[in-house]
């Protein structure tokens, strides 16, 4: 027996023998796994046509997870299927592949079946790939015909311009189909494991949020594509414990410090023959994070260097690869990426760019030639996240506001200033929008913290034209869910209280955290606070703290944790001694904390560097050590260990593995692509040999997240038994 298992084995032999937490409302948490977090059934992925005539969308049933693809047909409010797994496949199972599911895992979707549609731009075709094998179907006559005969799947299918060709990588080289004669060409050779084509790397798909790898011209001539050169860059195996005789699966993945995949960008006929390279200085400029090729504008790319302080837009002669910069943003401390930006107007006047270099999240103007031309959306308008344009009206939208802990959908005319657009509720939510290219239809989902989400669909004028239909259970509970600013620095908070409190009774307190950039936890948003008040409902008060670090507060209240991931945990300690004080029912001499990912490391921070103040801690794939996280993520914020290995030594968990003191319990999935199994055997290993007791439970063959209805029950069951002994 090796000492990993014998280690795995005694921290799971410290766990008493005493029977699990009840459920608190019975069926919930059962039924909250079966439902994929009473999420299954409900409309996802909405498209609006670019005549604004329809609505495509994917929906599952209730308990389900394989979605089908409908269409809302904006006139009449009618709904039609268009295509679904159990069709398409003829009652055939779904298999898939290795690169599918790591897609999949990327972009964070536990369904399955139609995850993903791609419309031809006149709205008139869609393409869909499932299990391995690639459908076109004509929206107006319902015809679906099976793409290609030849093996291998096909990944991240796109039409050209004129809806004539598809491409689309299979294996690790760049096709295109001939749609009229279903007819394959391959554009691309020299594709290995090593040396990919037309696929994003890693870091792109999980950091950078650009899940593209090539990109048509618009004209339908050419393509752009992306060489990735994975030959630098080391292997991390990950092993199914279970099945030692599958092997091992092995992964490219850069970790801080290390060589990174080397990229390039070429452009190569859509009939196939030599490449030219565009050129700029990759030495200085490594990544890739954004390529544009509008209808009338340039080929543009947006490159960083590595510290993510520097990024340059630059435009690319296609005949020749030469670039020439358009223009150049720079942070000394990070640069935010935004995958919609640069939008381009179709008429090439100009484009959208988006900054934070005046203080917050801001939208510019900007000439073809790069240079400024005005502010369409100034720091202050809490813009979130962009929407959409209706180019004829020159008016744009955007989801944000002032609140962060709300958002809701606005839009600009020009540079005047924005105005709400009221759909959906008028009270505090959370929304997301679509706009159809002419600009004629909204389509909105918004979520509450007395509603779980739902999409509906308007015209510009604000009139009502119907919902897209969920099918989907209702949480048997309304989260009771308080949102306040505490501290004097107005830390926003959320307090969960059991459905029978009773003021004035003091109460155990679970602190769920994230903590990290990127991210808010105090939302009004009901989803988010199901499984805070089911642990509440045992008897606890529920909190949260969004702190520095998390954005929507503007740049130096979210760079303010730059070279020290500790510093947010600061921010926890505070709010909650600040929330006590306005909450007497809080009773700190009992204070939990939970948290997953970024959220699991401060959970186990909590309890290694305070526990003063947290008596207990469950970390659930915990980030131990940020030299084996990412680089692209990880450098952003603290640098690189050679820059600054202060920085990596405070914020690693094994540095106060020796001070725990208080009952710990960490969880990870063996298979975690992301943060990888072996963060969580490191921090084991080392509290181990201090001679530390603590709890490790292995979820055997689960990635960064559990979608399985059975795990995730007893997952959370588990959390809250562990709470119930500690506190």
């Amino acid at each position: 027996m090796n000492s990993i298992l014998a280690l795995l084995l005694l921290a799971g032999s410290q766990a008493s023998e005493v029977p699990p937490t009840p459920d608190a409302d019975g069926s919930f948490l059962r039924q909250y796994a079966q439902t994929r977090r009473f999420l299954a059934g409900r409309p996802v992925l909405p498209k609006p046509t670019a005549d604004g005539k329809a609505v495509l969308f994917l929906r599952a049933q209730a308990t389900s997870a394989a979605q089908s693809l409908f269409e809302l047909e904006v006139a009449t409010g009618k709904v039609k299927e268009l295509a679904s797994p159990d069709k398409l496949l003829q009652g055939a199972a779904e298999k898939l592949t290795a690169a599918e599911r790591a897609r999949l895992e990327r972009l964070r979707i536990s369904a399955r079946g139609i995850t993903s549609y791609r419309l031809s731009e006149d709205g008139k075709k869609v393409v869909v790939g499932l299990s391995g094998k690639l459908f076109a179907l004509t929206r107006e006559s319902g015809e679906v015909v099976a793409l290609r005969t030849g093996e291998g799947a096909p990944i991240d299918p796109s039409f050209s311009p004129d809806g004539s060709q598809l491409a689309y990588v299979l294996g690790t080289d760049l096709y295109a189909l001939d749609l009229a004669k279903n007819r394959e060409r391959r554009l691309t050779r020299g594709g290995t494991a090593q040396l990919t084509h037309g696929l994003a790397e890693f870091v792109a798909q999980e950091e950078m949020g650009r899940m593209a790898g090539y990109w048509w011209s618009p004209d339908g001539k050419r393509l752009a594509y992306e060489e990735a050169d994975h030959r630098p860059v080391e292997k991390l195996a990950v092993v199914d414990p279970m099945h030692p005789e599958s092997g091992a699966e092995e992964f490219f993945y850069p970790r801080p410090g290390k060589p990174n995949v080397a990229v390039r960008l070429g452009i190569v006929s859509a009939q196939g023959g030599p490449t030219t390279w565009v050129k700029w200085d990759s030495a200085k400029h490594p990544y890739l994070a954004t390529v544009r090729w509008p209808k009338n504008g340039p080929l543009c790319l947006l490159v960083q260097n590595r510290e993510q302080t520097e990024e340059i837009l630059l435009a690319a002669d296609p005949k020749t690869g030469a670039t020439k910069p358009l223009l150049t943003e720079r942070d000394e401390a990070w640069l935010n990426l935004d995958q919609f930006f640069p939008h381009w107007f179709e008429g090439g006047s100009g484009f959208l760019w988006y900054t934070e270099r005046n203080g917050g999240p801001e939208v510019e103007l900007r000439r073809p030639d790069g240079q400024l031309a005005g502010s369409w959306v100034k720091p202050g308008a809490g813009f979130e996240q962009f929407s959409g344009v209706d180019e004829a009206r020159k008016t744009l939208y955007f989801t944000g506001g002032p609140d962060p802990t709300s958002g809701h959908l606005f839009r600009t005319v020009g540079a005047g200033p924005p105005e709400r657009v009221r759909v959906g509720t008028d009270g505090p939510s959370r929304q997301a929008a679509g706009v159809s290219k002419n600009g004629e239809v909204l389509v909105v989902a918004t979520a509450s913290l007395g509603a779980m989400p739902r999409t509906e669909v308007f015209r510009a004028t604000g009139e009502r034209v119907g919902e897209l239909p969920s099918v989907a259970a209702e949480p048997p509970l309304e989260p009771q869910v308080e949102v306040r600013r505490v501290g004097k620095e107005g830390v926003f908070a959320a307090v969960i209280r059991p459905r029978s409190f009773k003021p004035g009774a003091k109460l155990p307190v679970i602190l769920e955290v994230y903590g990290g950039p990127g991210h808010r936890v105090v939302l009004h948003s009901m989803r988010e606070h199901l499984i805070p008040q089911w642990l509440a409902d045992q008897g606890y008060l529920v909190v949260k703290f969004d702190g520095r670090g998390t954005p929507g507060r503007g740049r130096a209240w979210e760079r303010a944790i730059k070279n020290d991931f500790t510093s947010p945990l600061e921010d926890q300690v505070e709010s909650l001694r600040a929330l006590a004080r306005e909450v007497p029912e809080m009773d700190l001499s009992r204070v939990g904390v939970f948290g997953w990912s970024f959220g699991g490391y401060m959970a186990a921070l909590a309890v290694l560097m305070r526990p003063d103040v947290f008596k207990s801690g469950c970390a659930g794939a915990p980030v131990v050590d940020w030299a084996d996280y990412d680089t692209h993520y990880t450098e952003r914020y603290l640098g690189t260990p050679q820059s600054n290995p202060d920085g990596y030594k405070k914020s690693s968990l094994l540095t106060y593995a020796e001070k725990l003191e208080r009952p710990l319990l960490v969880i990870h999935g063996t298979a975690d692509d992301n943060v990888y199994f072996f963060h969580t055997l490191k921090l084991s290993d080392a509290l181990f040999r201090a001679g530390k007791p603590h709890q490790v439970l292995p979820l055997s063959n689960f990635t960064h997240m559990v979608p399985e209805p059975l795990a995730t029950e007893r997952l959370y069951q588990r959390v809250a038994r562990h709470f119930a002994e500690t506190l």
